[in-house]
């Protein structure tokens, strides 16, 4: 989600060694990889899709897995909170390791936010964003503008521990948040509330069922298509993209009206979403760039032509995954706005 600032500190704190020796007790086996290659990145599944452990994806009911059922503080944390919960994992780097810069531009994280309550780290740790650099403190709970490249990087030797956790956030947590400070904000009146293990019953979470559409709804197209229009960089063939892109959302919306999510009409919803895509490449937006150094129509796919309609034919098995943005060659100076 886009913030107004790179960082943002909720006034709440966690007992970060109770944390982490709930995460000590888990069979050590349940940690894995996050890229193909031994770099130090790994994660411990905690809330995923239907609760499978090995689940990556990023659409369906999210569930708890076992591990997070093992872990009641840990729950307590989320339940404290007060928000109805997506995507969770422990996110564990190694000493002299990085998270190399990246935006994430999938359709997922569009509205909602990163939660980030560090468990194991050390001054070395720098979690870069944008323009800010700061150090997430044992438990603390942050949020960041994961719309903006950032990168993590661990300089020391000993092994950092965060549990993140994606939300489109809820009553408790809005409040939370509306009374959170950027990290240069924190005056004196900056008075978190601490939260001690001691749950006596199991916390009752909000997990998500209902996360990708079946058939977007034309009012969602259009406000996909005004924000990322809202965020490109000038470039000769925007006029002609505006109005090719105007035009599909008509489109859209004269098929929403006759069918709505009707299977029925999905030859048609998806004949209008290939025709689109190439009629988008002929014009050449594979050449315009957005502020966040992404390309429009990477994050155009993301967003909206890979996940307008639920079908296997317009939508990839890469539209459920992790996505993450690289600039277009022509636009890697520009600067992140």
């Amino acid at each position: 989600m886009k913030l107004q600032v790179p960082f943002i500190q909720l006034p709440i704190l966690f007992d970060a060694p109770a944390m982490a020796a709930e995460i000590a007790a888990i069979d050590p086996a349940a940690w894995r990889g996050r890229t193909q290659r031994d770099d130090g990145n790994s994660a411990l599944t905690l809330i995923t899709a239907g609760g499978d452990p090995d689940n990556d994806e990023l659409a369906g009911a999210m569930r708890p897995t076992r591990w997070l059922q093992q872990c009641p503080y840990v729950m307590q944390a989320l339940e404290a909170l007060g928000a109805t919960w997506g995507r969770a994992r422990l996110m564990r780097l190694s000493g002299q390791a990085e998270v190399k810069p990246h935006v994430d531009i999938n359709y997922y994280w569009r509205e909602r936010m990163r939660v980030h309550v560090p468990i194991v780290t050390t001054p070395s740790v720098r979690f870069q964003c944008g323009e800010g650099e700061i150090n997430m403190a044992e438990g603390e709970c942050w949020i960041f503008d994961t719309w903006r490249r950032h990168r993590v990087v661990n300089a020391g030797n000993d092994t950092r521990i965060h549990l993140v956790a994606d939300t489109v956030g809820g009553a408790r947590f809005w409040d939370l948040l509306s009374a959170g400070r950027p990290p240069d904000a924190r005056g004196p009146d900056w008075k978190p509330v601490r939260i001690d293990a001691g749950a006596t019953a199991t916390p009752a979470l909000d997990f998500e069922t209902v996360n990708a559409p079946v058939v977007m709804t034309p009012w969602e197209v259009r406000e996909h298509l005004v924000f990322l229009l809202g965020e490109v960089v000038p470039h000769p063939q925007l006029p002609a993209l505006q109005v090719a892109l105007l035009a599909f959302a008509r489109r859209w919306h004269a098929l929403w009206s006759c069918y709505g999510e009707r299977r029925e009409g999905w030859p048609r919803y998806r004949e209008l979403l290939v025709a689109t895509r190439a009629e988008l490449v002929a014009l050449g937006i594979d050449e315009v760039g957005l502020r966040n150094e992404t390309g429009l129509m990477q994050t155009l796919c993301s967003y909206v032509l890979d996940m307008a309609l639920a079908d296997g034919d317009t939508r990839g098995e890469e539209a459920k995954l992790d996505r993450h943005g690289a600039p277009p060659p022509h636009v890697g100076a520009v600067t992140v706005g």
